[in-house]
Parts: structure tokens; sequence; C-alpha cells
């Protein structure tokens, strides 16, 4: 495969292009491209054009959107996407119970990833998005997945710095550990105004039929004091979802 001066290969370069595109930023100048990708302006206008000729990226009124190819061919191969789906008549389920947002995020790498993310017009805040990520400590998603991931894991993320997203985000990495063994015992993550104060985020593990823990089911609700009472509707919704697995 053909490499830059760098020694980046043409691959790791097209990599970073398509990393520049979050949720919070779908539609970039190829300028605004090249910068986040930290390329030379020409490169990063030739190897979007051959995206875009392939229909990865689309152009769309001067900037630059992820196209629909890229979701198509994701859909075809991902267990994720099929893992949602399996899940999604009980996320819906689980949704009408609450009243507010209900969730589902996957582990991948260091981050959750929310797959699903179903919410109500008067629902309290929440920063979540689909297809978005959050760091694993500060989410109840994330904390229940780092309880039951691998030693590896868990030490890899206690070792770096933990930042803190308002005064109730644990950064504090002897505490963070404590909480891990916690959720382990209890099996769900509480978590008041750890990502924003008005709001409570509450998740169970996901298992497969083996028993592994798969995926994070999630409440978003107010810091109201309440947020313990989803836990039963969290807890069936796990199970209904394990058993849809098995089938």
């Amino acid at each position: 495969m053909a490499r830059s001066d760098s020694g980046e290969s043409l691959l790791e370069r097209v990599v970073r292009i398509l990393e520049c595109f979050t949720p919070e930023a779908p539609a970039l100048a190829v300028t605004e491209i090249a910068r986040r990708a930290d390329l030379p302006s020409t490169t990063a206008s030739r190897l979007v054009a051959e995206l875009v000729g392939h229909g990865l990226l689309v152009r769309d009124d001067g900037r630059v959107r992820i196209g629909t190819r890229l979701w198509e061919l994701g859909a075809r191969a991902s267990s994720t996407l099929s893992l949602r789906e399996t899940a999604m008549p009980v996320l819906e389920d689980l949704h009408r119970t609450v009243g507010q947002h209900a969730q589902f995020g996957v582990l991948d790498g260091d981050e959750v990833l929310f797959v699903e993310r179903l919410s109500a017009e008067r629902a309290v805040i929440n920063l979540t998005r689909i297809a978005a990520r959050l760091p694993l400590h500060a989410s109840s998603s994330g904390l229940v997945l780092l309880a039951f991931g691998s030693t590896t894991l868990q030490e890899r993320v206690l070792a770096r710095p933990l930042a803190g997203f308002t005064r109730n985000t644990i950064t504090d990495p002897t505490v963070l550990r404590a909480r891990l063994a916690e959720i382990r015992d209890r099996g769900v993550a509480l978590c008041p105004g750890y990502i924003h104060l008005d709001a409570t985020g509450v998740a169970v593990p996901v298992r497969d039929p083996d028993g592994h823990v798969v995926a994070a089911v999630s409440v978003v609700v107010p810091n109201d004091g309440e947020a313990a009472r989803t836990v039963p509707a969290l807890t069936e919704a796990a199970r209904r979802i394990r058993r849809r697995l098995r089938s």
C-alpha cells in the first residue's frame, strides 16, 4: 500500500478523514477536514474527491458528509447492528414504561458507543446521541461495561486521567475501583449527575446466552432521587433481550 513521506499508508489517511465526522460535526468543509485529519490541503482534497467518487462521502452545499454507501457497507456485516435489531422491541417497551430516555450501548475500544437512543419530547436533558461515544468511567452504561470488562481494560482506564463532566463524575481511580466492584455485586450502575447535574443515568448489563456481557441497557431520568425505581424495568429488559438472543 502506498505510503506518504511520513510513512503513513493511504488507508491510514483515509481513516483519519472518516474519523473527522462526528455527531456534532456531520458536515465539514474540505479545509476543516484537512485541519482535523492533519493533512495537507491538496492531499485532503484529492482523497475526499476519491471517496466522493466511490459514494463513501457526499458533497452537500459546499460541505462534505458521510455517504449512505458507507452506512450500507457497515450494515452488511456489523454484529453490533444485529444486536441492536434484537434489542429494539424491548427498548421500545422500556421507553414507553419509563417515559424518558432509553439507550443501548456497546463497548468499543475504551469507550461506550451508543447504537440506539429513544427519547420523549419533554424528557430530561441528555447529551447522548446515536453513534456518539462517552468515556467508560463517566456514564452508567460505560461503568457497567467497564465493571464487567476485562482486567486489562479496567487497569488501562484506571491508569489514565479521568475527565470530569460535573462535580459528581468519578475522577479518583481508587473511588472508581470500588465503584466497579459495587456494580459487579449489585448488577446495576446508578449515576446521579455524572454527565449533567439535572439527569441520572441508570444501566444494567445485557448478557448473551453464554453469560458474557455484550451491551448495556440504560435510561436517563431526572435527578430527583427517584431513579432507582427504574431498576426493575431495566432488569426485565435485559432478561428479555437475552431471551431474544437465544432464539
